[in-house]
């Protein structure tokens, strides 16, 4: 029986779809309610949006033109099939629904709901990797204990490249490598302001695009997939290597093989191979190697598996079937390797108040866990108070700012406590 046969079985079982409830009606909450309104078995029964017309404009993608805008109908109208469309994050906790994806890309409220979700013991699915790189062991910690899923969302690279990763495992090769192509330019100080006119152009937010360009979402993603395999950065801001996919295999590879790489084992991330993902592997045998030259995988010692392609959001309800057929995650944090820190995009002086991910202030950057020690973390900026000067491109020392008392903060101190 295949998935979505299975997810019928369930709907028929259960006299119901699964009722999945989206928080954040931007571009990636768009292209998922889409999909979720094409997937039988599952319905959106709720979108959340600061903005009360893109929240109704999710829905109506969704095939629920007539979805109840207020909150004394959205109970009513969730269990008659219309759904709801709302504006309070807290709704998803509260009302009748099966799994809440996040997507709303800040790492404070993605905190809260994906906590406050948990506890009320519905599945997370996150299309917020923001927030899992600050505060994802502590989420997943909150999942185990009231016996739901916490899951990073399919279609992020992360997930991609860890399915690679697996598999690579699962053929008993030794992974050398494993990341992304990048295929934004990289402009350290790109603000929404430079990226006004483009992302009103590709109809973004322009923080969103900042953060692309600026190279915050890269280093992100690979601090989600370093965390998800143990693979650690080789160093501060990785290496971001110029290489096409028949290059990986002799670039990102150790340097005494002629590489960019101190040892094997890491996560890196190209321009050149995007928008796909990679892993780079090796085998001892020779037999092995002969047959993957064989079947045109290159000369060796080191092959490339390539994906060329990542479909974000409309791949991501896979992930809210994973977790609703299979109890499972698509991707978890199982390591603490790396960190996000955040980095300054100008000179940082005393109140000046920072603005978060892709904002004016800070970037982030990719740091092997013991070298982020004193520094303060990407999620943890946004509203914090600079204290003392920090020249442009330098990390923000942790106390060289005052940070805001949030729900991201506590689960930080939660998660550092329980490892320490």
């Amino acid at each position: 029986m295949t998935r979505l046969e299975r997810l019928r079985e369930l709907e028929r079982s259960t006299g119901r779809p699964v009722r999945v409830a989206l928080v954040g009606a931007g571009q990636m909450g768009r292209g998922l309610a889409a999909q979720v309104g094409r997937i039988p078995g599952l319905e959106l029964a709720l979108a959340v949006d600061v903005d009360p017309d893109r929240a109704a404009h999710a829905m109506r993608v969704a095939g629920r033109p007539d979805a109840a805008t207020t909150e004394s109908g959205a109970a009513a109208a969730i269990e008659a099939g219309r759904g709801a469309a709302l504006t309070d994050a807290a709704a998803a906790a509260e009302l009748d629904v099966d799994v809440v994806v996040e997507a709303t890309g800040v790492p404070e409220i993605g905190a809260q709901v994906a906590e406050r979700s948990m506890r009320a013991g519905k599945h997370v699915v996150m299309l917020n990797v923001e927030t899992d790189v600050t505060a994802g062991l502590a989420l997943a910690d909150i999942a185990r204990e009231s016996g739901v899923v916490y899951s990073i969302a399919d279609g992020d690279e992360p997930v991609c490249a860890k399915e690679l990763f697996d598999l690579a495992e699962e053929m008993a090769f030794d992974v050398v490598c494993a990341g992304k192509g990048k295929n934004n330019p990289f402009i350290p100080t790109a603000t929404p302001e430079t990226c006004a006119e483009e992302a009103a152009r590709k109809h973004m937010n322009p923080k969103m695009l900042a953060s692309f360009q600026d190279g915050s979402k890269t280093m992100i993603e690979m601090v989600a997939l370093a965390n998800a395999t143990g693979l650690p950065p080789d160093r501060v801001g990785m290496h971001g290597v110029t290489a096409q996919v028949p290059e990986l295999a002799s670039t990102l590879v150790p340097a005494s093989h002629g590489g960019v790489l101190s040892a094997p084992g890491r996560v890196d991330y190209a321009f050149g191979p995007a928008p796909g993902v990679f892993v780079v592997v090796t085998s001892d045998d020779a037999t092995v190697a002969e047959e993957m030259t064989y079947l045109s995988m290159g000369p060796g010692p080191f092959f490339t598996l390539y994906r060329p392609f990542h479909l974000a959001s409309i791949e991501a309800p896979r992930a809210v079937i994973t977790a609703v057929l299979d109890g499972r995650p698509a991707l978890q944090s199982e390591h603490w390797v790396a960190e996000v820190v955040a980095t300054a995009k100008r000179d940082l002086a005393p109140g000046d108040v920072l603005d978060g991910i892709g904002g004016r202030h800070v970037r982030g950057v990719t740091y092997p866990l013991a070298e982020a020690d004193g520094l303060l973390l990407l999620g943890l900026a946004e509203g914090a108070t600079v204290t003392r000067p920090v020249q442009q491109g330098e990390p923000v020392p942790a106390d060289a700012v005052e940070t805001v008392p949030s729900t991201i903060a506590r689960l930080r101190a939660v998660q550092d406590a329980a490892r320490a």
